[in-house]
């Protein structure tokens, strides 16, 4: 499996505090079958001519240095687009050696011309991953549809889709709609991982998405190669609530409580 999107790297936003967190995150990871992570903290758009590259190399290189056999390190950012029309083609901005970026919108109400603003970093050569659509206030199947339209690939939490409220309804939505292209932990030094969405989709006979979702299109994404389009998934009512409750105790941790960055 790889996770394009985590906040692993120590002491630099508002994940990890220390090395040794990043590494015991790391080494659950590793156990459960993850070959490739990308470290990506916050940056906002607006702040992008000023990134402390050679602080965060420094500090991505410590850390591989330590990580389990077979797990390696990718950096790259969760760009928030707090201000549209910004330059982000450069290369020290995007998912390892990609032409993708990572990018989310302000909290709140979206703002209007998300469709646009994604259309123009396309058009500047760059390929736009939206994190977490479901998460923004106002976001909905259609608006997904229109983004994806834009040329935008779609990056859905793990801990959305297998969580509770609007939200999690609106990612299910997306997976039964085959409008998530990747999936992700989103993870902040916590419980979050691929691997209870994995396993998740295995059990409900989805077993090409799990693969598509969680490795394949990861894969794809960072060698700039096609992503392949996800068949749908829909979920049987009292499926979801018997494996989300399967799943917290093989992790030995309940998937409700898990916090959400």
């Amino acid at each position: 499996m790889v996770d394009i999107h985590t906040h692993l790297l120590p002491g630099v936003d508002d994940g990890v505090k220390t090395q040794e967190q990043s590494l015991d995150v790391l080494q659950r990871f590793a156990a459960a079958g993850v070959t490739c992570v990308v470290c990506t903290p916050h940056l906002s758009a607006s702040e992008a001519s000023h990134v402390p590259v050679e602080r965060y190399a420094r500090i991505h290189s410590a850390l591989c240095e330590l990580v389990p056999v077979g797990l390696t390190l990718q950096r790259g950012w969760e760009i928030m687009l707090d201000r549209p029309g910004i330059d982000l083609t450069g290369a020290h901005l995007r998912l390892g050696a990609s032409r993708a970026i990572l990018v989310e919108f302000p909290r709140g109400p979206l703002p209007s011309g998300t469709d646009l603003e994604l259309a123009r970093l396309r058009q500047s050569g760059v390929l736009p991953v939206i994190a977490h659509p479901e998460r923004y206030g106002g976001s909905s199947l259609e608006l997904v549809r229109l983004w994806r339209d834009a040329g935008a690939v779609i990056q859905t939490d793990t801990a959305y889709l297998l969580g509770d409220g609007e939200r999690s309804v609106l990612a299910r939505g997306m997976l039964a709609n085959g409008l998530i292209d990747i999936l992700a932990s989103d993870n902040h030094g916590d419980q979050r991982s691929l691997w209870a969405a994995h396993e998740w989709l295995i059990e409900i006979g989805a077993v090409d998405a799990s693969q598509l979702l969680t490795s394949v299109n990861p894969e794809a994404l960072l060698s700039d190669q096609h992503l392949v389009p996800v068949p749908p998934v829909t979920v049987e009512r009292g499926m979801f609530a018997r494996l989300r409750e399967l799943l917290g105790r093989k992790r030995g941790t309940s998937l409700k409580n898990t916090p959400i960055a």
